[in-house]
């Protein structure tokens, strides 16, 4: 049996919830359906109670997971440091927030916490106490444009290796691994009044991996881009291509990975973020843990036609089946990282 595991996180269904057209068990059972039975879960929008649960709450949530074979996998925190109009929170403040969401995911069985990016890992370093406390996994999110070698990033691995811990690291989001540039968003420019010439080039440089800046610079400059070009061009700062080849020097770090996504075509593959070369990088070397759907495409069609979260979602994990089996047959059974 494969060691990575399928899930799917609330947040892909963010459509159909805010439009009312699925609950939140709907699409716990949805994912439990296709074989995504780890729910990546954001409290403060899934669940009314939050941040004050009673055990009957507790207890709710449990059953309702049960009744679809499903299971909590990771508990996405946020910290409102401007909840203050005049001041930001304190350091204080912040560790208190941070506890109060490690206790909560430790209530509801959760062993993995999303960490915003800006939290500091000195911050970080004041939970790790109460993270091994409450066996809680907190992984700060390396989201673009942000990679796995950013110095930020490194900062908390540092901290990780200082502290001789195994409840602080890391939680890669795929949105880093996107080898082309992705065609729902080209098109979206383009009906807001992009030129396809102008389009194109984006896209070509996006392909030949040319700093973001010096496109930016052609396509306002030079190329007197209108409001959409320059949007389009700008969008490329947030457009990296990590390696995936460096994967597995930092598996140890983590243990869950949003596995975000924009569009999936009708075979079944990802056009622009490359699952293809990440996750035989992943059971190659033996990394246990769970791809947890991120679906984000639906800001880039909804103005079109509408949104169906659920054949996407399920698209990536037919693409998820069939790229870990092929790698699995490739490099065999690894020992766990």
């Amino acid at each position: 049996m494969s060691k990575i595991h399928r899930g799917v996180s609330l947040y892909s269904f963010q459509e159909e919830l805010f439009l009312g057209r699925m609950t939140v068990e709907d699409c716990i059972a949805f994912g439990a359906s296709i074989g995504a039975k780890g729910i990546e879960i954001l409290p403060e929008q899934n669940m009314p109670e939050f941040p004050h649960l009673s055990d009957a709450d507790v207890a709710r949530w449990q059953d309702m997971l049960a009744r679809h074979g499903a299971h909590f996998t990771c508990y996405d925190m946020f910290l409102d440091t401007k909840l203050r109009k005049d001041s930001l929170m304190s350091d204080d403040e912040q560790v208190e927030s941070i506890v109060r969401d490690i206790k909560l995911a430790s209530r509801l069985g959760i062993r993995n916490m999303r960490v915003l990016v800006f939290v500091r890992p000195d911050i970080l370093a004041r939970c790790v106490p109460f993270a091994e406390q409450y066996d809680v996994h907190l992984g700060v999110e390396v989201h673009a444009p942000w990679h796995l070698e950013h110095a930020w990033i490194l900062r908390t691995i540092d901290e990780a290796d200082r502290l001789n811990t195994r409840h602080l690291g890391i939680l890669p989001d795929m949105g880093i691994f996107m080898k082309h540039y992705p065609p729902a968003f080209r098109a979206r420019f383009e009906r807001q009044g992009a030129r396809p010439e102008v389009t194109q080039f984006i896209v070509d440089s996006h392909e030949d991996k040319i700093m973001a800046e010096y496109t930016i610079y052609e396509v306002a400059v030079k190329m007197g881009g209108n409001k959409a070009e320059v949007a389009m061009a700008e969008s490329l700062r947030h457009a990296p291509y990590a390696n995936p080849k460096r994967i597995g020097d930092y598996a140890p770090y983590f243990r869950h990975i949003q596995a975000k996504f924009y569009e999936m075509d009708e075979d079944c593959t990802d056009p622009s973020i490359a699952y293809d070369e990440v996750i035989p990088e992943l059971v190659k070397c033996g990394w246990e843990g769970t791809l947890s759907s991120e679906y984000e495409g639906n800001r880039w069609i909804q103005d079109v036609h509408e949104v169906d979260s659920r054949e996407q979602v399920r698209r990536q994990h037919v693409m998820f089946e069939r790229l870990i089996s092929q790698a699995e047959a490739k490099f065999g059974a690894k020992e766990t990282v």
